[in-house]
């Protein structure tokens, strides 16, 4: 008991960040997301977390999830079981382009409230639920390494480089967020993403795929923005 106490007392300490810190490492986010060749591999951990949130959409809305792969090529597939239209797929379908930027905006609320360190430890426990629902080997790898590297830095690192590493974190999910939608808005141009998640949608609830498009856009840019209201407004 005297471990697990412990354990709690860690993830739930409060320790807020200085200002100087939160922009660095919002600066660092924005090389990651800005830089072609940083933003290829990172762009995985994006994909987690769009495909994380299909699924938590499934579940949510009482549907049945039958399992999440990951690509190699940034790419993803969620399966759930349930009706093939209606609100709860409509919500299952919408949840995967906000997702990234919903996350970082919880994240953003933990770390505006000085829980730094319970930033990666529920990043860790989503991880750990997504896991189980991984059916290809390609996905197990990427999860499985996005959480080693995560326990890796609440196992090593002090709580001043555990801070740093959630708040980067943070920002690149915010800040990835908007980008990712607007690829799928460029791909669709180029008639390369005829079954994207907008075009599904289009099909489901008979809105304008590009009204779609506009409401992802509109959901990240707002999450991001209040997330730097809170973080970076004293």
């Amino acid at each position: 008991m005297d471990a697990v106490d412990r354990l709690w007392s860690r993830v739930t300490a409060e320790a807020p960040l200085p200002l100087e810190v939160l922009a660095g490492a919002a600066v660092v986010a924005l090389l990651v997301v800005a830089t072609p060749a940083l933003w290829r591999p990172a762009r995985t951990v994006v994909t987690i977390a769009h495909e994380g949130a299909h699924g938590l959409a499934a579940l949510a809305t009482g549907r049945r999830l039958a399992g999440i792969r990951l690509h190699s090529d940034t790419s993803g597939l969620t399966v759930s079981a349930g009706r093939p239209s209606g609100p709860g797929m409509v919500l299952t379908c919408a949840a995967g382009y906000v997702g990234p930027g919903l996350f970082g905006l919880g994240a953003a609320a933990l770390l505006a409230a000085g829980h730094a360190v319970g930033v990666l430890w529920a990043l860790l426990v989503l991880l750990a639920l997504l896991l189980l629902q991984i059916r290809n080997l390609y996905g197990l790898w990427a999860v499985l390494v996005t959480g080693a590297a995560l326990a890796a830095v609440t196992a090593w690192l002090p709580p001043a480089g555990q801070a740093a590493v959630a708040a980067a974190v943070t920002w690149f999910l915010l800040l990835a967020a908007p980008r990712t939608v607007l690829e799928l808005q460029a791909a669709r141009r180029a008639r390369a993403a005829p079954d994207s998640d907008a075009d599904q949608l289009a099909r489901l609830t008979r809105l304008p795929a590009l009204l779609w498009v506009g409401a992802f856009l509109l959901v990240d840019v707002a999450a991001l923005v209040l997330a730097a209201r809170w973080l970076l407004v004293p």
